[in-house]
């Protein structure tokens, strides 16, 4: 099983409508490892570890989100997995 890392910027209506936490609750559904959070310019920006065919899936969901969210754009761009998170958290600027 191949492993790597995505991080991701979401932009649209993507703060206000628990895109966060739901985030969080997908990643850890697929048993990804990572962090969210939200941007100062209304973006949400997000890096997730795991199975590559996990991190599509979850590359996948970010396009659509929570109800209520409307994701216009993702910047996405795909790395090597270093192993560096034991969990999935929600960050706080």
């Amino acid at each position: 099983m191949e492993k790597g890392r995505v991080h991701l910027i979401i932009s649209g209506y993507v703060q206000g409508v628990f895109y966060r936490a739901s985030t969080r609750d997908m990643a850890l559904r697929l048993g990804l490892k990572g962090w969210v959070r939200n941007l100062y310019n209304g973006n949400v920006e997000a890096l997730f570890e795991g199975p590559v065919d996990k991190l599509r899936d979850a590359v996948k969901w970010c396009h659509e989100g929570p109800p209520g969210a409307r994701v216009t754009e993702i910047d996405e761009k795909w790395d090597d997995y270093s192993g560096e998170f034991s969990d999935f958290e929600v960050r706080y600027n």
